[in-house]
């Protein structure tokens, strides 16, 4: 455990890093409209939205109080990895199927989190939570427009991406106080079944 603590940081403090490099190199003109524009695609995309609260939601019910940023941390290194990947000229088949095939995933993984017979070891959800975290962003590599600084526009969906997080880790916070069993079932349902009509919507 000690080991995956440290992984943990590490993966954040490099997140961290990157990010202070990108918003270094923002200057006027075109890096602002691409981080703005990377501020709103996280929101504006259900399926990265629905992604990025149930990671936060998975966090707050399968991790220790003191170390749930580790499921966004690992969520946000890979995010970033995979939107670096179609700067090079890496395409990936059938995407936007395995984007809304991971939401699904990601339901299923809190849904187990909360059933001792269910629940994953923690290195299998976070590997879980890192596939997922790959192909949101390929997508969001592969969404960036035109002349649209990379640097600018991760700095802005990351960001984003915290604030999501964030959120998923405060709702969940708030369903294990209140001891409502039925409402996380509820919200993980409503997770995986819009992850289900988003995939059946692009088959």
């Amino acid at each position: 455990m000690t080991r995956f603590n440290s992984l943990a940081r590490r993966g954040g403090l490099a997140t961290l890093a990157l990010l202070a490099a990108g918003a270094a190199q923002a200057h006027p003109g075109h890096d602002t409209t691409s981080l703005v524009d990377g501020l709103v695609h996280p929101f504006t995309g259900f399926d990265h939205l629905l992604a990025m609260v149930a990671v936060g939601l998975w966090s707050a019910a399968a991790l220790p109080a003191g170390r749930r940023v580790a499921g966004p941390a690992a969520f946000l290194t890979m995010l970033l990895l995979g939107a670096a990947l179609p700067q090079f000229g890496l395409q990936l088949p059938g995407l936007e199927a395995g984007v809304a095939l991971s939401v699904t995933a990601l339901a299923g993984l809190m849904i187990a989190a909360r059933s001792p017979a269910l629940r994953l070891p923690v290195p299998a959800g976070l590997a879980l939570v890192g596939v997922a975290a790959l192909l949101h962003g390929l997508a969001h590599g592969a969404e960036l427009g035109a002349g649209q600084s990379f640097a600018g526009y991760a700095v802005g969906f990351m960001t984003a991406s915290a604030l999501l997080h964030g959120a998923g880790l405060a709702v969940g916070g708030w369903l294990l106080q209140a001891g409502q069993t039925w409402a996380w079932r509820a919200t993980a349902g409503l997770v995986g079944f819009s992850g289900l009509a988003l995939l059946a919507g692009r088959l």
